[in-house]
């Protein structure tokens, strides 16, 4: 009896050991799977590089697998992603638009966040910009040395230099059979004595013999003399009179400077008293300027398209016009000003000296009104020198006999609406005189 007591009591202890060695082993176990677990979760370690432990082999091998499948599927579509989205930038970079919008969804679709899992090393875009630098460089340099490129070519080609060769074999004399001064007569004509380089320019672009004539010193020279006079003796800062020309503030010849004013004019009263009538004035201001310093004004109801086909010449019919001349003003803070003195046309009316004859006529004392209008030169837009913004508008009236003067200085306010530049290609259709 004692010794069956004594076994019972054995196998009770035994057990025990047994069981505190079990819960020890799982306890290790856990604190191992937690450090695993732990480490696969720190950045830029991968599952697939770690080794598997030899007690979780043995007692959970199967579910190892399993997670180790998974991983492997997490990253090979990560990797499918990553690749559908670089994709996607190529084709974005290359102007594909639609194929790269594709190639976003269905990485999206793998992976929602993968914009924020590729790590680049260089920007997507870096060499594309880069070449796109590089070559807008280079096309700088060249459009800078092309006229030397130009003429060297000419140079090389043959002894009796040329500016132009027939395309073709043709029956009549070709014009690169004149004289380089006929050319350059030519070229005169075709800027004329409206300023027109928009026409040079395009004429330029016919051949190399043409871009050499059309960047003769000779001709911006002349036209900067006219647009701005004694002012532009001297070429510094600018490297070339075609560089005075497109950089220095001036106004513009090939076109007229229009601004459109609107207000609300209360009515009379209707004799019953009951309402009261309220009008809306409209009306414009048309500016055009000319090369010889000459300057026309006229404000008016009418529409533009009415208005700006008379505007053409300074001979115009229209009694309305007032005529002046205009100088360029460049002040202490580097603005542009246009100052302009304008008066209306002088017509001499015949005296009906029926009317007078039984009575002793007393004249009227005659007076002459001028206005002095003052404007600031403004760029607006991609258009240069396009902005008129009013400044000072006054009107002088003087008295012929006494020789007196009246000046009246009108406020500026929202009454002066800005004139802005607009082109009209008729003006510079054909040419009356040569530069």
């Amino acid at each position: 009896m004692a010794e069956a007591e004594e076994d019972c009591h054995t196998d009770l202890v035994r057990t025990d050991d047994s069981e505190r060695s079990g819960e020890a082993n799982l306890q290790a176990e856990l604190q191992m799977f937690r450090a695993q677990w732990m480490f696969e979760l720190a950045p830029g370690v991968s599952s697939s590089g770690l080794e598997p432990l030899p007690c979780r082999a043995s007692s959970r091998g199967p579910g190892l697998k399993s997670v180790d499948a998974r991983g492997k599927q997490e990253i090979a579509k990560e990797e499918k992603a990553k690749e559908l989205f670089l994709k996607a930038v190529e084709e974005e970079q290359n102007g594909a638009l639609y194929e790269a919008i594709k190639f976003y969804r269905l990485a999206m679709q793998l992976v929602p966040d993968i914009e924020f899992k590729i790590t680049y090393t260089r920007s997507p875009d870096g060499d594309g910009v880069g070449k796109r630098c590089v070559e807008d460089n280079k096309e700088d340099d060249k459009m800078a040395d092309l006229l030397t490129d130009f003429q060297q070519q000419l140079t090389l080609q043959e002894s009796s230099v040329k500016l132009c060769h027939p395309e073709v074999d043709v029956s009549q004399t070709h014009i690169s059979a004149l004289p380089m001064e006929v050319l350059m007569y030519i070229f005169r004509w075709v800027v004329s004595s409206d300023l027109d380089l928009r026409s040079l320019e395009q004429l330029s672009l016919v051949c190399r013999g043409f871009y050499i004539c059309a960047r003769d010193p000779e001709i911006w020279h002349q036209v900067c003399l006219k647009i701005w006079g004694r002012s532009c003796n001297k070429l510094v800062p600018y490297a070339s009179w075609r560089d005075m020309f497109l950089e220095r503030p001036r106004v513009r010849f090939d076109g007229v400077y229009v601004s459109k004013t609107k207000y609300i004019r209360q009515g009379e009263q209707s004799l019953d008293g009951f309402y009261r009538a309220w009008h809306q004035v409209e009306y414009y201001r048309y500016l055009r300027f000319f090369p010889d310093g000459q300057v026309m004004m006229l404000t008016t109801p009418e529409d533009p398209q009415s208005i700006v086909p008379r505007l053409r010449t300074k001979n115009t019919r229209t009694d309305a016009i007032l005529l002046g001349h205009y100088r360029l003003s460049q002040e202490k803070d580097n603005q542009t000003k246009v100052f302009a003195v304008i008066m209306k046309k002088k017509e001499e009316k015949p005296v009906d000296y029926h009317k007078y004859r039984y009575f002793r006529r007393v004249p009227a004392q005659e007076t002459d009104h001028s206005f002095h209008v003052g404007l600031q030169l403004c760029s607006s837009g991609r258009q240069r020198f396009n902005k008129l913004v009013w400044i000072h508008h006054s009107c002088h009236i003087t008295c012929r006999s006494t020789g007196e003067t009246a000046v009246t200085t009108f406020d500026i306010d929202k009454m002066y609406t800005p004139l802005f530049f607009a082109r009209v290609k008729s003006f510079t259709a054909y040419s009356e005189k040569p530069l």
